[in-house]
């Protein structure tokens, strides 16, 4: 593998990790609606569990509301108890094929509480991260070993790795501060 090569990958990893905080830190209720909110539910229809987005249509008309729009006549008693047993803390208010969930105002404790939760999710990021630079590193000193690199050009990687990896956490950091501060500030 070439050293370029494996920046890249490093950088594709380590891109992942962000990703992933970021897919985290949408699903994180800040008092406004969004459609992230209900992909952790899985709805048992059809003898198998299901993602919701696959039995209705998941919609915010609103910035306080989120509707759902089920397919199936039959679905919507499954649907509602899915979304009340996710443990989200929204109310489902039915009406025909169409399920309304209205978002209730944050109180200071559960700002508190996701605070606290934005700030583990981007640890978490930051770990992987840090493995990511650690398997790096790895990889040019067995490198250098091999005989594939010379010193200078492992120390010129490791800078270039080094750099990544704390261009990669600032990332991590300004997401966290930003979902933060929407959390606290709503």
């Amino acid at each position: 593998m070439t050293a370029t090569a494996d920046t890249a990958d490093l950088k594709r990893r380590m891109h992942g990790a962000v990703d992933a905080l970021k897919h985290d830190l949408s699903g994180l209720r800040t008092g406004r609606a969004s459609t992230a909110l209900l992909d952790p539910v899985q709805v048992e229809v059809y003898g198998a569990n299901m993602p919701l987005n696959q039995v209705a249509t998941v919609s915010v008309p609103e910035a306080r509301l989120i509707s759902v729009q089920v397919w199936d006549r039959s679905n919507v008693g499954p649907v509602e108890k899915a979304i009340r047993a996710a443990g989200l803390g929204l109310n489902p208010v039915t009406d025909g094929q169409m399920i309304r969930l209205p978002i209730p105002e944050l109180t200071e404790e559960r700002r508190k509480e996701l605070a606290k939760l934005v700030g583990q999710y981007a640890e978490k990021a930051r770990i992987a991260v840090r493995n990511v630079r650690r398997d790096g590193m790895d990889g040019l000193k067995q490198a250098e070993k091999k005989h594939e690199i010379s010193e200078d050009e492992r120390k010129r990687l490791e800078t270039e790795v080094q750099k990544l990896t704390d261009d990669t956490i600032k990332e991590i950091d300004e997401a966290a501060g930003t979902k933060e501060k929407e959390i606290l500030n709503k």
